[in-house]
């Protein structure tokens, strides 16, 4: 179901940013959450976008959710973590679920919202070699054309192996304002992107022009969090290496990774990773905001 106000926007080719609800049940703690996903959608809009977040509600999966069934989503107990092999199960249940990345990316593409803002994506998991375990992100990116505007991929990844599979997936991987990949609470993987583009402008003619050719799949645009922001390489280093090895003792796999791993390193950061987490997850939406306003206006100039 897309909201009345949506549909409208989208009717009129005016610009609307997606929005993932996974960071509000179980990236960020309650009620961190619910603000810093509202916080988001205030920056969609100060730049000229309408949000549309997105989750399910009464086995519907809703495209613009208002507050108040956003905190409703966040209070329920359990909350499902929908991606693409369980959205249909969850929706026939008549459960309430978040929609991951790949379950937003898709949404968006079915509403035909072609901006998408996220902390980071997920990817190939380390040890992958062995457990065979890559996200169904990449999937979705493969198979829907929108564009995500994301710091990177979950720095807890195998950052490596996940740039090699958007390339054999044929997702272009652009670096704004950046010749390099970012890992999530820091500004620098070391690794390259595909291409840097350091204008919304020349962003936007790149994304629209990959949209054009018609090959059917996102773009990534690796967005990376402000300088004052990012994570120490102090912090960062120890409290990655010791999640991952708490991980690994504790047998945690498959759909509980990530999660485990993002409460493990708020606790070894003593809380400092939930506010880096926050700035990059702002900064993504208020360049999601900007390029949505700019593919937007060029759509309208090529449909007159």
């Amino acid at each position: 179901m897309i909201a009345a106000t949506v549909a409208e926007t989208l009717a009129a080719r005016r610009p609307v940013v997606a929005l993932e609800t996974t960071v509000v049940t179980h990236g960020l703690p309650h009620p961190d959450g619910v603000r810093v996903a509202l916080e988001q959608e205030a920056e969609v809009t100060r730049a000229g976008a309408l949000p549309a977040t997105i989750g399910v509600l009464g086995g519907t999966l809703r495209v613009g959710l208002t507050r108040e069934e956003l905190e409703r989503l966040a209070s329920t107990p359990e909350v499902a973590k929908l991606n693409l092999s369980n959205l249909a199960a969850a929706l026939t249940s008549g459960r309430a679920g978040s929609t991951t990345v790949a379950a937003t990316v898709f949404a968006a593409a079915r509403a035909g919202i072609e901006v998408f803002t996220t902390g980071g994506i997920g990817g190939v998991q380390r040890g992958a070699e062995q457990t065979g375990d890559v996200s169904v992100d990449l999937t979705a990116l493969a198979r829907h054309p929108v564009a995500v505007v994301c710091a990177g991929a979950k720095a807890v990844l195998d950052l490596a192996r996940t740039i090699e599979m958007l390339e054999t997936l044929g997702v272009p991987v652009y670096g704004f304002g950046t010749d390099r990949f970012p890992a999530f609470y820091r500004r620098d993987s070391g690794h390259g992107v595909d291409a840097r583009m350091d204008s919304i402008a020349d962003l936007a003619r790149a994304v629209r022009e990959h949209f054009a050719l018609g090959l059917g799949t996102g773009v990534v645009i690796a967005n990376p969090i402000p300088v004052e922001s990012e994570m120490k390489a102090e912090v960062y280093g120890p409290a990655l290496e010791r999640a991952l090895a708490d991980a690994e003792a504790r047998g945690v796999r498959g759909r509980a990774v990530t999660p485990f791993l993002l409460d493990r390193m708020r606790e070894l950061t003593l809380g400092s990773s939930v506010e880096v987490n926050r700035a990059l997850l702002l900064n993504n939406a208020r360049v999601a905001g900007e390029l949505a306003v700019a593919l937007a206006a060029g759509g309208r100039a090529l449909a007159e």
